[in-house]
């Protein structure tokens, strides 16, 4: 049976702002079914708040849009992520959004609950304290790339959002770890530049990984410019298949029915937004997917990124692609489905979709 995803196209037909995305998001929100499942509960916003000089997260006035319509249900609503240091930056900010923004693991990153799993050596899933205590879930996601597993949504934005540090370490490490190769490093740096964690160096000219502070996300591998640091392995299923593990995880201890799942296909980068830049578009602006099926809605996301669409100029200049599979397969060499075969095997939804495209929303689904 098919779930029902909601969409709510960037596609306008004249100059109104009744039809444009922020207008049709309000409207969105109230065919979400929302109302009565959110009244008089800690209702938390889980989005992903950027870091550094990137820019194309979701904009702070469609969250500002749905934190008014939540208060408006009766919810006691509050923004969470993972760490929140580039969150004013973009301007999601306890004042604008009039409640709070918080670390989803308290300002010290102490605060969580853990659950022990057994897949390779992924052991614990550290449900971030703020995540595990609310009563209903916003799964707020900004669709784009991911160098590690393809396409980073709604279940990136769980897996790797809701969870410590260490949680994190030990999905990535499902990837394999860090060779450095020192015949072909330059040390240009680059590598150190480009990790978040402050957790590469070079000690007398040999370069050393503190494995305390690394998450083994891979920057370092993606910005070598000569191939000399790398994973020593290619497991990136695993990667994905550790991505789902957590992500039921974490919704096994929210409970069923007490989360709901909101893509927005607007400025599809090739990259996370972990990586504290931004990129030229992919493909153009498609709007926005919703659902109560975590499966169903990443399945559409996913279909709605066609290769056919793409915009030159959103890839590195000179950088060789795939020719076969998704677009996100073709940029990253991994098959962005696999993460949803999981999902769906673990029980979270189905990836048979059918859109519904609500009254007064207007467009035409470009997928």
């Amino acid at each position: 049976m098919a779930s029902d995803v909601l969409f709510a196209s960037s596609n306008f037909n004249r100059y109104d702002g009744d039809v444009t995305l922020p207008a049709k998001f309000r409207r969105m929100i109230g065919a979400m079914g929302l109302e009565g499942r959110v009244r008089g509960k800690y209702t938390v916003i889980k989005m992903h708040v950027g870091r550094d000089i990137g820019f194309t997260t979701i904009h702070p006035m469609f969250v500002k849009i749905l934190i008014d319509r939540l208060k408006e249900y009766g919810a006691k609503v509050f923004v969470s992520d993972q760490q929140t240091e580039g969150a004013r930056a973009r301007g999601y900010t306890r004042e604008f959004f009039e409640c709070p923004v918080v670390e989803a693991c308290g300002v010290m990153g102490r605060y969580y609950y853990t659950k022990e799993v057994s897949f390779k050596g992924f052991k614990h899933v550290d449900i971030a304290g703020h995540i595990h205590d609310a009563e209903f879930m916003i799964d707020l996601s900004h669709a784009k790339g991911h160098g590690s597993c393809g396409f980073g949504g709604a279940c990136k934005n769980i897996a790797m959002g809701c969870v410590t540090d260490r949680t994190r370490r030990e999905i990535h490490g499902l990837e394999g770890g860090l060779v450095w190769d020192g015949g072909l490093c330059t040390r240009c740096e680059q590598c150190i530049a480009g990790c978040n964690h402050n957790a590469n160096s070079f000690v007398s000219d040999k370069y050393f990984v503190d494995y305390h502070n690394c998450t083994l996300c891979g920057h370092c591998v993606k910005v070598c410019p000569t191939g000399a640091v790398r994973l020593d392995s290619d497991s990136y299923d695993d990667f994905q298949r550790g991505m789902a593990l957590c992500t039921k995880t974490v919704l096994d201890a929210l409970g069923p029915g007490n989360a709901y799942y909101i893509n927005f296909l607007l400025n599809i980068t090739a990259l996370c937004d972990c990586w504290g830049l931004s990129t030229p578009s992919l493909v153009p602006d498609i709007g926005i997917l919703a659902s109560d099926d975590i499966v169903a809605v990443e399945r559409a996301s996913i279909d709605a990124i066609r290769f056919e669409n793409l915009l030159p100029n959103g890839v590195p200049v000179g950088w060789e692609m795939g020719e076969t599979g998704h677009l996100f397969e073709r940029l990253h060499g991994k098959n962005p489905y696999i993460q949803l075969d999981m999902l769906e095997r673990a029980g979270l939804g189905t990836q048979n979709y059918k859109i519904s495209e609500f009254e007064g929303c207007g467009g035409v689904a470009a997928f």
